[in-house]
């Protein structure tokens, strides 16, 4: 980015930038492998405040961040995914099945940090606008804050993992949020013990990336 914007104009974002901002896109993974390095507090709410700046329909900013650091809970958190793993292995036969479970599929013992992000179904900001016919909108904002903190957090060198093979019930439930707060997204945060470009999944066998197709109409 060239030059820091002049009050009231927006910056220019040059092709260092946009370059950097490819990268950026490209390496921010799945990050199951974690050192155990502590992760300062300050940098985990420098990310929660970047994703606070996430659009949200209606500007009704319906995430809400929930930092795990009881061990009792995160233990709930563990064995709520062991259990449904144990579930979803019994999906698949044969060689599928053997693959599936090599996986590592979540880093729930090693990452020092655990965020869960829920979404606030009883908001009252943004009142109601925008999601009367796409009430969906409102989770989909809660995605959209967790999309921007990941990026945010690999541009700090932090790896971000999304465990969703849990019971989101269990979580709810383990965390004692209020009962209109839906789980979006159980990160696991810290510095990965490995950097790599490409999907994990993708080096393991299980599912290479898709290309990008436009349907014209």
């Amino acid at each position: 980015m060239s030059g820091a914007a002049a009050a009231g104009k927006p910056p220019v974002f040059d092709a260092d930038f946009l370059r950097a901002f490819d990268a950026l896109l490209r390496w921010r993974r799945d990050v199951r492998r974690f050192r155990p390095d502590a992760v300062d507090p300050r940098l985990i709410e420098r990310l929660a405040q970047a994703a606070a700046l996430a659009p949200s329909v209606g500007n009704s900013q319906p995430w809400r961040f929930v930092l795990v650091e009881s061990a009792a809970r995160r233990e709930a958190a563990l064995a709520s995914f062991l259990r449904c793993n144990a579930a979803a292995l019994k999906a698949y036969e044969g060689e599928r099945a053997k693959l599936y479970a090599s996986l590592k599929l979540a880093g729930l013992r090693e990452a020092p940090v655990h965020l869960a992000v829920f979404c606030d179904h009883e908001t009252a900001a943004g009142h109601g606008l925008g999601r009367a016919t796409m009430p969906e909108t409102l989770d989909y904002s809660a995605v959209a804050a967790v999309h921007t903190l990941w990026l945010a957090a690999r541009a700090h060198g932090l790896g971000v993992g999304w465990v969703s093979i849990l019971d989101p019930a269990e979580i709810a439930a383990a965390l004692d949020v209020p009962q209109a707060w839906r789980l979006i997204a159980y990160l696991c945060v810290g510095y990965p013990q490995e950097e790599h470009e490409d999907p994990e999944l993708e080096r393991a066998g299980w599912q290479a990336r898709c290309g990008v197709a436009f349907d014209r109409r």
